[in-house]
């Protein structure tokens, strides 16, 4: 039997939500049960999804398509803190403290997100154990991206700014195959200078200079793979 649009959107949202790592542990039925307090936005591409002043009120789950968390300075320039895709979340440390962050979310294509509200959150998420011992967890990874964007930013060499942007893209978003390892997302060369705090020439220099080494290989679809050689001199691959 078909399903209709509706049990086949519902069953979308399910998927993504049993593979976020801190509901691993929710049964089939108390996941159908949180899917049910979800609202479903879409946004076309470029749309701000979430202002400063609206990060404590939900917590955002990618469905599809991707965003950018960013900030832009007094200088006019854009500053990217994170690239979120499909079955990425955002927004949940301002559901634990109520305070905003100092950032905003913005599509970078065509995107739906689920949205649950910090009452909703706090009845379904916070009152079982083990959801709360993976938050535990997920806030000290959360942790280890901002000691990594100190880094970059703490760094004058802009090729080393590029190669960290890349090792931590390839962390989070990696898939191993053959070639090295793909960043399984399309980046433009704006998207990386935004991470790296670099003007895009720079950035597109670097890249073209990394790719002639024969470190990166970019693919049509313009994802990026890092090769073998991309971090034989990186003490934390090792």
């Amino acid at each position: 039997m078909l399903l209709s649009r509706r049990e086949n959107e519902n069953s979308d949202i399910e998927r993504v939500l049993a593979r976020l790592p801190f509901l691993s542990s929710l049964s089939t039925e108390e996941l159908a049960l949180l899917r049910t307090t979800f609202r479903k936005k879409t946004f076309t591409k470029n749309t701000m999804i979430l202002g400063e002043e609206d990060t404590n009120r939900y917590m955002y789950v990618v469905v599809s398509g991707k965003v950018k968390v960013m900030r832009t300075g007094s200088d006019g320039k854009e500053r990217i803190f994170a690239i979120h895709k499909r079955g990425d979340f955002f927004g949940e440390m301002a559901m634990l403290d109520g305070k905003t962050s100092p950032a905003a979310v913005v599509a970078l294509e065509d995107t739906t997100v689920g949205l649950i509200a910090k009452d909703d959150f706090d009845r379904y998420l916070m009152s079982n154990s083990k959801v709360v011992e993976r938050i535990i967890e997920m806030l000290c990874a959360r942790l280890r991206e901002s000691w990594l964007m100190l880094k970059v930013l703490s760094s004058s060499d802009a090729e080393q700014r590029v190669r960290t942007v890349l090792g931590h893209l390839a962390d989070t978003h990696g898939v191993s195959d053959a070639r090295g390892t793909i960043i399984a997302m399309k980046l433009t060369h704006k998207e990386i200078a935004g991470y790296a705090n670099l003007a895009r020439e720079t950035v597109s220099r670097l890249l073209t200079s990394l790719r002639k080494g024969e470190e990166i290989e970019i693919l049509d679809s313009h994802q990026i793979v890092l090769k073998p050689d991309f971090r034989r001199d990186d003490p934390a691959a090792v």
